[in-house]
C-alpha cells in the first residue's frame, strides 16, 4: 500500500489539467491510458533485459478495460484468492498465479481449474492440499512462501515481515523443500527502490540459499516502484540477472503499484463550505470509502493546484460527505478560494483506491473513465443504486 508519494510527473499531471473534464461525472477516477502503457513499456524492457517474468498484481490495479494494453507487455496476473484468479483467467487471459494466507476447501477446488501457479503459506497447507494438486489433470506449479524476517517498511500495517506476521515460513522452519514444491515466493517490500531489493536478496541467499538449487523458480514479490522517475532500473536488472545466473532459476516479480503509478486522478467536487474556526470544504467523496490509505496508513494525497497549509492564502480542510467524524482527507491551501462546485483533483489514484472502494453510508462508488491516447474521455463505469442494493441481504 501507499505511503507518502510526491513524485507525480509534470507531464502526466498536465494531461489532466489541459483536457476539458467538464464531461466527466463527479466523483470519478480518470485513468490515463497513455501513462499505463508507458509504465508497462518500462516493465517490458526489464523483462527483455533480464529474462524475468513480470505479473500484474490484481490487488493493486484492476480495470479490465485496460487489460488488452497491459497484457501486450506482462506475463500474466497474480491473485490473492478465487475471485481475482477468475478475473485474471477470464479477462486477462495469460498465466494465473495465486497466493493466499489460507485456502478454503471449496474455493481451492475451483482454483485448481484456473491456476497455473499456486503458492502455499505453510508446509501444513501443502501437506493437506498438495495431493489434490498432484491428482489434478491440469499441471500446476506449486511454491512455498518464505518469510525472510527482514524489512524496511515504515508502516507496520503494510509490513509483510513485521513481528508476528502470518505470512510465510521462516528459515528455521524450512528444513528442506518438500517434494512437489517447485518454487519459493517472498514479499517483504512496500514502495521501495532497488537498493532495498538488493539488501533483501542478500538476506534471502544467506537464510535460504541452500534451498535455491532445489527449485525451478523464485518469485520476488511486489513492493518495487519500478516505474517511478527515481527508481534505479539498471541496478534492478543487474540484481535479477545475477540471481538467475547464480542459481539457475526463473524469476517472477509482481509489482502491483508500478503498473498504474502516476496514471490516474480522483476527481471530486466541493458540495459545501462550512466554518468551525477553520474553513472546511465538504467533498462528494469519502476517504473511508474511496481513499482508505488516508485513514489507515498515514497517507496524505497531493492535490493538483493545492499545497500544504499556509503555502497559499486560502486554506481549507478537505472533508467527506459521510457521517464518520474522522472522515477527513487533510488540510491544504490554494491560490484561489474554493466555492461550491469547485473541482478538486487528487493525482496518483489509479492504484489501490479503485480496488479497495466500499459503499459505506450508501455513498456511491466513483465513476471510472479513461483518458485515451487520443485525448478523448471514455466513461467505462457509472455508479448505480443496484451496486449498493445487491451487496445487502
Amino acid at each position: 500500500m501507499r505511503q507518502e508519494c510526491l513524485w507525480a510527473t509534470v507531464e502526466r499531471t498536465s494531461r489532466f489539467e489541459e483536457h476539458a473534464l467538464a464531461q466527466v461525472p463527479s466523483p470519478c477516477y480518470v485513468i490515463d491510458e497513455q501513462a499505463i502503457e508507458e509504465n508497462c513499456q518500462i516493465l517490458g524492457r526489464v523483462q527483455e533485459q533480464t529474462g524475468c517474468k513480470i505479473l500484474m498484481a490484481l490487488k493493486g490495479f484492476t480495470v479490465p478495460e485496460l487489460f488488452p494494453t497491459i497484457r501486450r507487455y506482462l506475463h500474466g496476473t497474480c491473485a490473492s484468492g478465487l475471485y481475482e484468479a477468475r478475473l485474471g483467467k477470464e479477462k486477462f487471459g495469460k498465466e494465473v498465479h495465486v497466493f493466499a494466507p489460507a485456502y478454503d476447501d471449496h474455493e481451492f477446488e475451483e482454483l485448481l481449474q484456473i491456476s497455473d501457479h499456486i503458492v502455499f503459506n505453510s508446509i501444513g497447507q501443502w501437506e493437506r492440499l498438495g495431493q489434490l494438486v498432484e491428482a489434478n489433470p491440469r499441471r500446476i506449479s506449486c511454491g512455498i512462501r518464505i518469510n525472510p524476517e527482514y524489512s524496511e517498511v515504515a508502516v507496520d500495517m503494510w509490513d509483510p515481515c513485521a513481528r508476528y506476521s502470518r505470512f510465510g515460513v521462516k528459515a528455521d522452519d524450512l528444513r528442506s523443500v518438500p517434494e512437489g514444491i517447485e518454487g519459493l515466493h517472498f514479499h517483504a517490500l512496500c514502495q521501495q527502490n532497488s537498493d532495498s531489493l538488493e539488501k533483501l536478496i542478500a538476506v534471502i541467499e544467506k537464510k535460504f540459499g541452500h534451498h535455491l538449487s532445489q527449485v525451478r523458480w523464485v518469485n520476488f514479490g511486489g513492493g518495487q516502484l519500478i516505474t517511478a522517475p527515481n527508481y534505479d532500473i539498471d541496478r534492478l536488472c543487474r540484481i535479477i540477472s545475477d540471481f538467475r545466473a547464480e542459481h539457475g532459476v526463473d524469476v517472477y516479480m509482481e509489482p502491483g503499484e508500478a503498473v498504474a503509478l502516476n496514471a490516474g486522478i480522483l476527481l471530486a467536487t466541493v458540495l459545501d463550505i462550512v466554518c468551525n474556526e477553520i474553513d472546511i470544504a465538504i467533498l462528494d467523496i469519502s476517504a473511508w470509502a474511496h481513499v482508505q490509505d488516508v485513514l489507515t496508513g498515514s497517507y496524505k494525497p497531493n492535490v493538483i493546484g493545492g499545497d500544504e497549509p499556509r503555502r497559499y492564502g486560502h486554506g481549507y480542510r478537505l472533508a467527506s460527505r459521510s457521517c464518520l467524524s474522522g472522515d477527513v482527507i487533510g488540510d491544504y491551501s490554494f491560490e484561489q478560494p474554493l466555492h461550491r462546485g469547485s473541482r478538486i483533483m487528487f493525482p496518483d489514484m489509479a492504484s489501490y483506491s479503485v480496488v479497495s472502494n466500499n459503499m459505506f453510508n450508501g455513498i456511491p462508488l466513483p465513476a471510472i473513465a479513461l483518458l485515451t491516447k487520443s485525448n478523448d474521455i471514455k466513461i467505462v463505469r457509472r455508479p448505480r443504486y443496484e451496486d449498493y442494493e445487491s451487496r445487502l441481504s
